[in-house]
């Protein structure tokens, strides 16, 4: 009976099943391979969601998704070519595979295109646990949402207006198949709650923002919650001032955090470092970080968001040390990206899978309030603007706000400033990294404490 329960599900939410998903596949490869193609791979996806947005109470869109894509890869030898098609029949699937192909005849070899070795394949996938179906009406997402703002608004008076709050539940499903006799996929979903505040009014209003995302619905947070802490934060940034130009101690949260872990994986791709665009080029087994930093790749954590068994290449993941005791021990490389540094693919073709940047001073006990203490009189930040990083050199100035904190306590909100430094030294001069841990796509991390930054301001 379960079984059966499940198989209506999907079939609510995707038109094909996995079986036809993988039959498509193989017709598509066995016709690059009649045209002439010497190698072929194939990914099919499809997908259905729902999404709402509510302000002020009011309905602002209701979008249904569904879609679905075929992309096709045909080499003849060391040339390649791609096309995709939304249309799976039979015919649009040929011209597709066809016009993958007579793209290939025409481009230029390259000695490091091609699939994925064989014996790096994934031939037995686990099952991660990442398809969690919500069967959410319109109506349902839209009270959902309501009550996410509607908490904010209780939360106090001065929140008089919201740029509104809304609710995603998204389902997809992929098959991905190669003529080195890879075949496999999943399906897996994607829901979140989110609401976006507004406190005070004329020049000292100020809008903040929260949100909760997994794969099952039941793991959200409360809506209520959700609005509240949002609120409560719009609410911290009333009454915002300038700072004068200074170097100081910055407290990034938690939240922020992730992105210095992002910027790592950025410098540390192999399309930026074969490329020598990137300030990590040849740092394999040298120290990047603060010796007491480490950075674990663990691609296998049930219900993840960055859980994958293999990566968009069918390379099987691996759980790994990317950092250790602040040296470098790992890149995030592709088939291709390896080819081209005379190194193996690490299986991260498509991105990162779930990294954490932890450090080996962390206590327990180490939560936001003792990150306040260490950081004692500093900036703490919680809002970063613009791109404002540079790989190749790595210069960093980003707009931002937050608050300056004075003795381990939050003294006054801040905005319209800027902090600069170099991915270098704030890698290098991490201070400290707290036990308030939270899960940003697919990064984890605590709150980091930089030692120095140069802040500007008036």
């Amino acid at each position: 009976m379960a079984a059966d329960m499940d198989t209506d599900v999907r079939q609510r939410y995707f038109p094909h099943t996995q079986d036809e998903l993988k039959q498509i596949a193989s017709d598509i490869l066995k016709h690059a391979k009649a045209l002439g193609g010497t190698d072929a791979a194939t990914e099919i996806s499809e997908g259905d969601g729902l999404s709402v947005s509510v302000r002020c109470g009011e309905v602002e869109t209701i979008e249904h998704n569904r879609d679905k894509m075929v992309g096709v890869t045909v080499f003849i030898g060391n040339k390649r070519g791609n096309a995709s098609t939304s249309d799976f029949s039979s015919e649009a699937l040929k011209d597709t595979v066809a016009a993958a192909y007579n793209i290939a005849r025409f481009t230029a070899e390259d000695d490091c295109a091609g699939l994925a070795e064989s014996e790096l394949l994934e031939t037995d996938p686990r099952d991660l646990d990442l398809y969690h179906p919500w069967n959410l009406s319109a109506d349902e997402a839209v009270e959902i949402a309501r009550r996410a703002e509607d908490a904010a608004f209780a939360t106090d008076p001065q929140i008089r207006n919201s740029e509104g709050a809304s609710v995603s539940a998204q389902h997809s499903q992929f098959v991905l198949a190669t003529s080195r006799g890879f075949v496999g996929g999943y399906p897996y979903s994607r829901h979140y709650v989110a609401c976006a505040p507004i406190a005070g009014s004329g020049r000292s209003m100020q809008r903040d923002d929260w949100y909760s995302s997994k794969r099952s619905s039941t793991e959200l947070a409360d809506p209520e919650a959700v609005g509240r802490y949002a609120a409560e934060r719009a609410l911290a940034r009333i009454g915002a001032r300038g700072l004068d130009t200074r170097k100081v101690p910055v407290l990034f949260e938690a939240p922020l955090a992730a992105g210095i872990l992002g910027a790592f994986v950025q410098a540390a791709s192999g399309g930026a470092l074969y490329r020598k665009t990137s300030f990590l080029t040849d740092s394999l087994g040298k120290p990047v970080f603060a010796p007491h930093i480490q950075v674990v790749e663990d691609p296998h954590v049930p219900r993840a968001m960055g859980s994958a068994p293999f990566d968009e290449e069918g390379v099987r993941t691996k759980r790994r040390s990317v950092v250790k005791d602040g040296v470098v021990e790992g890149y995030f490389l592709s088939t291709y990206s390896a080819r081209k540094l005379k190194m193996p693919t690490t299986g991260n073709a498509g991105g990162s899978h779930n990294l954490s940047l932890v450090s080996s001073l962390t206590r327990p006990e180490d939560d936001f309030k003792a990150m306040l203490k260490k950081l004692g009189t500093g900036l703490l930040l919680t809002e970063l603007m613009g791109q404002g990083v540079n790989y190749v050199t790595g210069d960093y100035s980003r707009g931002a706000s937050g608050f300056w904190v004075e003795n381990g306590e939050i003294q006054y909100p801040v905005e319209e400033i800027t902090v600069a430094s170099t991915l270098q030294e704030m890698f290098h001069h991490i201070v400290a990294i707290g036990a308030d841990t939270i899960v940003r796509g697919t990064k984890h991390t605590g709150s980091v404490l930089i030692e120095k930054m140069t802040i500007a301001g008036q």
